[in-house]
């Protein structure tokens, strides 16, 4: 067994244990495999592991993997994503410039990071019409952090409801990167805010189905504040690389 198959069982585990404490059921909970500076090989050790759900944060980064890894798994490509057998599932997380959205909706199938109305009208307009419609969760500057992208919880709702008329994309949920901290009832309390968020957003008719929320180092709060989706990647991948 490879160290990544051996650390994505470990990630599962950790994953299980948080549900277990939290009265959760794990199937609940995907895991998001953040493979950015990681090579493609390193991807299909994990999509052959049972990994099916990459993330990446730099779009030509992205975009050349998801060609190389559909390679080196001998399947077809359409516009960079493989097909015709089980394939990888690519989730774009990394804040978007609005030069760079054309590449994204062509070949992603989520985005998390979609925080302004200019970004998800690109979106949706460069998305192809062949391919279904991309999959979004709004980034929310949760801890309201100057240095951090994402919008204010106040204007979510503003946001939400202009994507959900967009025809080329689907609104699924919320994500957030909160202030780093090891604090967990802090983590906690950031997370909490993202779930209620949600909760208010469902109230007045914005239906969501996925809150994109903890890493490596807060998984266990997310879990515990209701996370359906975490984004872990050195834990699986090893020690990154900046220099790619």
């Amino acid at each position: 067994m490879s160290s990544i198959s051996q650390n994505l069982q470990a990630v599962h585990e950790a994953i299980a244990q948080s549900a277990q404490c939290y009265d959760r059921n794990p199937t609940d909970i995907v895991l998001l495999a953040v493979s950015k500076t990681f090579p493609a090989e390193d991807v299909v050790t994990a999509w052959q592991a049972g990994q099916i759900r990459f993330g990446e944060n730099y779009v030509q980064e992205g975009v050349d993997k998801i060609a190389r890894v559909a390679e080196l798994l001998g399947l077809p490509v359409v516009d960079g994503n493989a097909i015709g057998k089980p394939a990888p599932e690519w989730h774009f997380i990394g804040p978007i410039q609005s030069n760079k959205t054309r590449p994204i909706a062509e070949h992603f199938s989520w985005v998390h990071s979609v925080d302004r109305d200019k970004i998800a009208s690109r979106l949706s307009e460069q998305r192809p019409a062949h391919l279904p419609p991309l999959n979004v969760c709004i980034q929310v500057n949760i801890s309201g952090e100057v240095s951090k992208s994402g919008i204010a919880p106040d204007q979510c709702a503003a946001l939400a409801r202009q994507i959900q008329s967009l025809p080329g994309l689907l609104l699924r949920g919320l994500m957030a990167v909160p202030e780093a901290t090891e604090d967990e009832s802090a983590q906690r309390r950031s997370f909490a805010a993202l779930r209620e968020l949600s909760q208010q957003l469902t109230q007045e008719g914005i239906q969501l189905d996925t809150l994109s929320m903890g890493m490596s180092g807060d998984l266990a709060a997310a879990v515990a504040e209701g996370s359906t989706m975490v984004r872990i990647g050195s834990a699986i991948f090893g020690k990154r690389n900046y220099a790619v």
